[in-house]
């Protein structure tokens, strides 16, 4: 047998077992018996074994035993927005009506679905091969965990041939374990000498982020895609449409999709699953409700955090009633005292609640909730435990008050009271409750962005005594972080070069990373952009910094408030020394005053190639412009990289101006 007509024996049977892998697991109507698709895959194994240049990434016996890259942190071809919530009929008109107010004369049709409670993630196909498989992450970036997924039969690794196929395509699905699985896990888990989930979610996103793909396989994991997250090659104009495509190309989708013609019908379906939601056999926490038209998707546009064209309608909450055995004080990274419920363990929704925050010492106080008290506990949407009321008249007289303590339950620091304000702070900014947190912040994407330097690596070298605040990152040595568990050579040298790169990043991002309460990342931008440098911001009086456009009066107190400590001026002194940017430099200035930016609203559509979205919009932010999500008549710019999509349209109607990529970065 020729070397080509092997070739041809082994692709033959690589669609064979594709097909049967559908039929089985997706379609749920096998064609061939259990032996038959064994034998199948026998033959397979045996001719990549003869022949091992014949072996391909996609091939059905390449599922287990990638290796796993967890920690990477990989971009999204399209952002991963998170959802609004409602709970009630009125809320959904609510949402309909703020619909129609933006579509004047339009009609409008929606989808619902189950809202899947797993893990969500994304899956990226190149010329109809998976290529990778991320988390959720930040929505812009997320985990690469493609060697795992790959383990689960209902993710194809090549799509089922469709007349025209898409040349790159990202999918949307929810990674989830059906309940009546859970046991059989646990009970492993238990024989194994090892904690037991506690509930099908915590299982189905710690199955995904094993370092043993073998271990995943293992797992009774299923996933259903949801929606097309980006595309190429193809024209789709509905949501449905797109759902059809997919289910074409072989991949799982939920059965009780619908669509709808008005709100009304979405209220229907949503009362008809809530008064089923025990029959689903998988976790669900509510039903999500789409607009159906992309192009109406696109004119609605998104906020920062979720789209305007969705929402997510929650189920009513479980109720149970438990006691609170104490109350404990947690220390958040903004020096927040949170009062935290002690239960004795109750289950509710699927899950075992020992904790439930009490948010603060105001709400403490209103419930008048006591140690030793029975309560009223829900999960709102099947996730937070919350204590809705006291059952006063199951009262003891044995009960005791509780009130926040007037010092620091961690460093001992005099707390801070305000009158504008629930919340009761420690003001140290040294205090270790907060370190961690406070370095997650400052090394996170949008402030100093260090990557690698994760929540297990900080706990390290905070547990160890090598940081005690942010400025000791910068006196860490390649040696200090080979001896961390699971850190090699060259991740310690990525690492390294990832905190010397930070003393690039903008002195905006720097102030942002400090974590100065009510100071976020745009708030930084307008701080930076009247001051110039972090010195002349904490110098400035409270009146000067209220003059500011944007800053109101409780922002001005908490930065005057920051600045004014000691151990906050000793401890920037330390990390201006490190070399980090503390002022915009005066040639960047003139740049900015002489560029097309500044002022400017642009929006970003298609993929570019010498940067990702997210890079050209800091690129437009350090030059005092501004970025949308959706084209409108206040839209100054339109950047397009390739296959632009609907806004490019749109662009061209409203008369905006378009800058190539080229053109773009032309002007930086």
């Amino acid at each position: 047998m020729t070397h080509d007509s092997i070739q041809n024996q082994v692709e033959a049977l690589r669609e064979q077992i594709c097909y049967h892998e559908r039929k089985y697991f997706i379609d749920d109507r096998p064609e061939i018996s259990d032996e038959e698709y064994d034998q199948l895959m026998k033959e397979l194994e045996h001719l990549e074994a003869i022949h091992p240049e014949l072996v391909t990434s996609d091939s059905p016996t390449q599922r287990v035993g990638g290796e796993t890259a967890l920690g990477t942190s990989v971009p999204h071809r399209g952002q991963m927005l998170s959802l609004d919530n409602t709970y009630s009929p009125e809320e959904l008109y609510a949402f309909d009506q703020r619909v129609r107010k933006a579509l004047p004369d339009q009609s409008v049709a929606y989808v619902t679905e189950l809202k899947i409670d797993g893990l969500g993630v994304a899956l990226l196909y190149e010329d109809g091969r998976l290529v990778r498989g991320a988390t959720r992450g930040d929505g812009e970036y997320g985990e690469d965990v493609t060697a795992n997924l790959r383990t689960l039969r209902t993710i194809p690794l090549r799509l089922t041939p469709i007349k025209t196929m898409p040349t790159v395509l990202e999918v949307r699905g929810e990674v989830f374990i059906p309940k009546d699985r859970l046991d059989e896990v646990n009970r492993q888990r238990v024989a194994e000498d090892q904690a037991p989930f506690a509930n099908a979610r915590n299982a189905a996103a710690g199955s995904v982020r094993l370092l043993d793909s073998t271990i995943t396989e293992s797992r009774p994991l299923d996933i259903f895609i949801y929606t097309l997250g980006y595309a190429e090659g193809i024209e789709i104009t509905e949501h449905t449409e797109a759902l059809a495509l997919l289910a074409d190309l072989g991949f799982k989708m939920n059965p009780y999709t619908e669509a709808h013609p008005s709100i009304e019908a979405v209220i229907a379906y949503c009362h008809q699953w809530t008064a089923h939601r025990e029959t689903i056999p998988y976790d669900t926490d509510g039903i999500v409700v789409k607009v159906d038209s992309l192009q109406q998707q696109e004119s609605l546009g998104t906020t920062a955090k979720s789209p305007r064209w969705a929402i997510a309608c929650k189920f009513p909450a479980r109720q149970v009633t438990t006691q609170i055995e104490a109350i404990e004080v947690q220390v958040g990274r903004t020096g927040v005292l949170t009062p935290v419920a002690i239960l004795s363990p109750v289950q509710l929704a699927g899950a075992t609640i020992t904790h439930a925050t009490l948010h603060n010492e105001q709400e403490l106080i209103r419930k008048d909730v006591r140690v030793g008290d029975t309560v009223f506990l829900e999960r709102s949407g099947d996730v937070i435990p919350k204590i809705t009321a006291v059952l006063t008249g199951q009262r003891k007289g044995t009960e005791k008050v509780f009130r926040l303590p007037d010092h620091c339950p961690v460093c001992e620091t005099l707390v801070q009271r305000s009158e504008d304000e629930a919340a009761v702070r420690c003001v140290n900014v040294t205090c270790s409750a907060q370190l961690k947190r406070r370095i997650e912040h400052f090394a996170s994407r949008n402030a100093l962005n260090i990557d690698g330097l994760g929540p297990a690596i900080i706990e390290q070298l905070v547990g160890i005594g090598l940081i005690h605040n942010v400025a000791d990152l910068y006196a860490l040595k390649q040696e200090d972080l080979v001896s961390l568990e699971r850190m090699g050579e060259k991740s310690a040298e990525n690492l390294m070069n990832a905190i010397g790169g930070s003393r690039s990043i903008p002195v905006a991002k720097v102030l942002f990373g400090l974590g100065i309460h009510h100071v976020g990342a745009n708030v930084a931008e307008l701080l930076i952009d009247h001051f110039s440098s972090i010195d002349a911001l904490a110098e400035a009086s409270l009146e000067d910094i209220e003059n500011i456009h944007g800053i109101g009066p409780q922002i001005a107190e908490s930065i005057l408030h920051f600045f004014s400590q000691s151990r906050v001026q000793e401890f920037l002194k330390r990390l201006k020394d490190t070399g980090l940017q503390w002022a915009i430099e005066s040639n960047e200035s003139i740049e900015v005053a002489d560029s097309i930016f500044a002022g400017k609203t642009f929006v970003l559509t298609g993929s570019l190639s010498t940067m990702t979205r997210s890079e050209a919009s800091d690129k437009i932010k350090e030059r005092s412009g501004k970025v949308s999500s959706s084209v409108s008549q206040k839209t100054d710019y339109l950047i397009a990289g390739e296959s632009a999509g609907s806004k490019y349209d749109r662009a061209i109607q409203l008369g905006v101006p378009i800058l190539t990529e080229q053109e773009f970065t032309k002007e930086l």
